[in-house]
């Protein structure tokens, strides 16, 4: 199918991550596929990071290797050299780097403030492009963070600039919190457009405060063609106190749809999805389409 956005499902990371259970490795694998079924094209499905602090992202290594020849884009966060040598080693061909903008968020997430953290992005950098792994890169709290407040837009800028000397071939601004406001998305898409292109720039919503929708709608004015969503409106980040779920990918499609972008994506598929990742993770799912009993399976979209 045709897409004039890429959304990239991203419940197999940042939406079980957070999760008290821990999903089978043969159940994620399945699910995942069911996904490319349905149209996804590009999957978060773990992240190299220490199995102590997330486990349930302790089998990445056997989830990249499960939906190797699945017929989509698997893509694992990594946060240091460490991270990097063990995605090397299990074979994983798309990575996603992540920094934080702001120091608070990044003492939480990756134990040191932003400024260290680049040094060891760099690190990292390196041993995955000699390992023949394809870079993009995620900025955490770029727009709020839950420590720090409001995060300054040259920090943005200065974390973009250092990507893109890395020669990362995506950047996507990390809405963790769900805090962002639509201006707050479209100052900081037009100041980072002066030091990375906005064709290869996306956006990661969260949807704590309601503002997911307008967010994703204001950035596809302002060029964005890339979107973070997780079926259902599943996860949140362990590390930023008061995040909740990603944006549902199945609200984001729909909205798309009624405005005639197309995503590529069957929705006839979705609802079997959704129930099934509720099963999965053993509670209901957030999503608006999810709280409707018959939710529209085929609202209008382009040709």
């Amino acid at each position: 199918m045709t897409a004039d956005v890429l959304i990239t499902e991203v419940s197999l990371r940042d939406g079980l991550q957070i999760e008290p259970v821990v999903v089978p490795t043969a159940d994620k694998i399945d699910f995942g596929r069911m996904l490319v079924e349905a149209g996804f094209r590009h999957l978060e499905v773990g992240s190299f990071v220490d199995p102590r602090r997330v486990p349930t992202m302790a089998d990445s290594a056997e989830v990249v290797a499960g939906l190797a020849d699945a017929g989509a884009t698997s893509h694992a966060l990594v946060l240091n050299e460490r991270g990097a040598q063990r995605a090397v080693a299990a074979g994983a061909r798309h990575v996603r780097l992540v920094l934080s903008a702001s120091d608070g968020h990044s003492r939480s997430n990756a134990g040191v403030p932003t400024e260290e953290a680049m040094a060891r992005i760099g690190r990292a950098a390196e041993i995955l492009r000699d390992g023949g792994v394809g870079l993009e890169g995620c900025i955490a709290t770029a727009f709020v963070c839950p420590f720090d407040g409001d995060t300054p837009a040259d920090r943005v800028v200065r974390v973009a600039r250092h990507y893109a000397e890395l020669g990362v071939e995506v950047l996507h601004l990390a809405d963790t919190i769900g805090a962002a406001s639509p201006g707050d998305i479209r100052r900081a898409v037009t100041a980072v457009g002066e030091v990375f292109p906005v064709e290869r720039t996306g956006l990661h919503l969260h949807a704590t405060y309601g503002m997911a929708s307008a967010n994703a709608w204001e950035a596809f004015r302002c060029g964005i063609r890339r979107f973070d969503a997780a079926l259902g409106g599943l996860g949140g980040c362990p590390f930023a106190p008061g995040a909740t779920g990603n944006i549902a990918a199945d609200d984001l499609i729909h909205l798309f749809h009624r405005e005639g972008v197309r995503t590529g994506i069957d929705t006839s598929r979705l609802a079997a999805l959704r129930d099934r990742l509720a099963e999965l993770v053993g509670h209901p799912l957030p999503s608006a389409l999810a709280q409707i009993p018959a939710a529209p399976a085929a609202p209008r979209q382009a040709a």
